[in-house]
């Protein structure tokens, strides 16, 4: 067995395992990076970029058989499903290419292929074929999805996150199982694209949005394009055919059923930690099997081992995975000298069409009691009603003496005005600093504004 010493060891080439590898470089480290394989990181390959490419393929259909209000007249729009996914495909693989490219610049005796498992805090037995021993370790092995049991029958008809980008052309009839960020995405680009989509979630709400009002509003807008079932728990799958049929509760504790020519399990992204013998490193975990671990120093324990990415679930998305792998990198390389940067704001966007965004401190019924909140509809919104997009709310929500802690938003543009509210909240800005910056005429970021004008009217902060 090939014997291999260093400072820090990798374990997972990810979006934050490549952060980490850096930071522990870059601190002077000698890092090795371990990789299972297939790499290219979850976003690029399975993630945010392809799903993105299906969606923008989505929007274009839309938007061509949508110009009749703004009294242009277009022939007949037809979709290739084929030519779509060669596209997703195509394009999908150059991002996952220009992640190898960056992983190649990596010396080769730095890098080590296969799976690897705690012998204890400091070793690791990759495979059989090699034994590293380390100074101090980042976990960043990303996450799987998962399959609801009630589908496993037919596992082998259901796709995954991770392989409906795989499919040679778009589906007749589409069950989507999970309401959050990424099946919401994919059902409304799906149906766009000419699949029947039903969308089916136990959950009330669309999205993961918790304000009630965005939350309303989001699933009025998103679920008008395809069959929206929230509150419905699925029972059963079995063959049918070529397909799959499905039996539902509803909230109401009517059943239901649809028979799909395609299921897509999009309910959640467990971390991949069951391989790694974590009770070797001598790790506390809890009933789920997750480390405890600091979530700003990301350290387990007083073990030399840190968890970042996916892999801890405390933010499982790519801008924070980036900066939790650099805060691991430095903390392993630094070991036991380890710093604790004070957290980003929260922040989440659904790329659906309106997008859906939450920053800052998340919508709570009895504490909202005491916030201030400035509300305000597109439906009036000038930019909004020009574009023929007038649908949407703003939520903003403050402290009682005028400090911005967070939004909830659902409208056109949102991916734009939720990067304003998350410097605004990260500053610590109140009502007034934040109205005095420049906002053009006529923008959607008008609409931002005038929500944070109704949170200062009422904390005495107009100009």
């Amino acid at each position: 067995m090939r014997e291999l010493a260093c400072d820090v060891a990798i374990i997972g080439a990810g979006t934050a395992g490549i952060a980490a590898h850096a930071a522990a470089a870059k601190a002077g480290a000698r890092a090795v990076l371990i990789e299972r394989g297939p790499g290219g990181t979850t976003c690029a390959r399975v993630g945010c970029m392809p799903s993105k490419l299906l969606i923008e393929a989505g929007r274009a259909v839309h938007d061509a058989r949508g110009t009749g209000p703004l009294g242009v007249t277009t022939g007949e729009v037809r979709v290739d499903g084929a030519a779509v996914m060669r596209r997703v495909r195509r394009l999908r693989d150059d991002f996952v290419a220009s992640v190898f490219e960056g992983l190649d610049r990596i010396p080769q005796d730095l890098r080590v292929a296969g799976t690897a498992r705690f012998a204890d805090s400091t070793t690791l037995l990759v495979d059989d074929h090699t034994r590293i021993s380390a100074g101090a370790m980042v976990i960043a092995t990303g996450s799987t999805p998962s399959l609801p049991p009630p589908l496993r029958p037919v596992a082998d008809r259901v796709l995954t996150t991770d392989t409906v980008f795989e499919i040679e052309t778009l589906p007749e009839s589409l069950a989507v199982l999970g309401a959050g960020p990424v099946g919401l995405e994919l059902a409304q680009a799906m149906a766009r694209l000419g699949v029947q989509v039903t969308l089916l979630d136990p959950a009330g709400a669309v999205g993961g949005a918790r304000d009630p009002k965005i939350a309303a509003c989001a699933a009025d807008l998103i679920g008008a394009e395809f069959d929206l079932r929230l509150g419905a728990t699925v029972e059963t799958a079995e063959a049918a055919d070529d397909g799959v049929r499905l039996t539902w509760r509803l909230a109401s504790g009517d059943q239901d059923s649809g028979t799909f020519d395609r299921v897509l399990a999009a309910a959640g992204r467990p971390p991949n930690l069951s391989d790694l013998d974590l009770g070797a490193a001598g790790i506390a975990l809890d009933e789920d099997g997750l480390p405890d671990f600091n979530p700003r120093t990301l350290q387990c324990g007083t073990a030399p081992i840190f968890i970042a990415g996916d892999a801890n679930q405390e933010h499982p998305v790519l801008h924070e995975a980036q900066r939790q792998g650099w805060i691991a990198g430095g903390n392993a390389a630094r070991f036991p000298q380890v710093e604790a940067p004070p957290p980003w704001p929260a922040f989440a966007l659904v790329f659906t069409d309106p997008q859906i965004a939450a920053i800052g401190r998340a919508f709570d019924a009895e504490a909202a009691r005491d916030w201030i909140i400035g509300e305000t509809a597109f439906a009036d919104q000038g930019r909004a009603r020009a574009m023929d997009r007038a649908a949407g709310l703003i939520r903003v929500y403050a402290e009682p003496e005028g400090r911005l802690t967070g939004a909830a938003m659902v409208g056109p543009g949102i991916e734009h005005l939720a990067h304003l509210m998350a410097i605004a909240v990260q500053e610590g800005w109140n009502a007034a600093t934040f109205l005095d910056r420049p906002f053009y005429h006529p923008t959607l970021e008008e609409g931002l504004q005038s929500a944070v004008k109704a949170v200062a009217e009422r904390t005495g902060g107009t100009r």
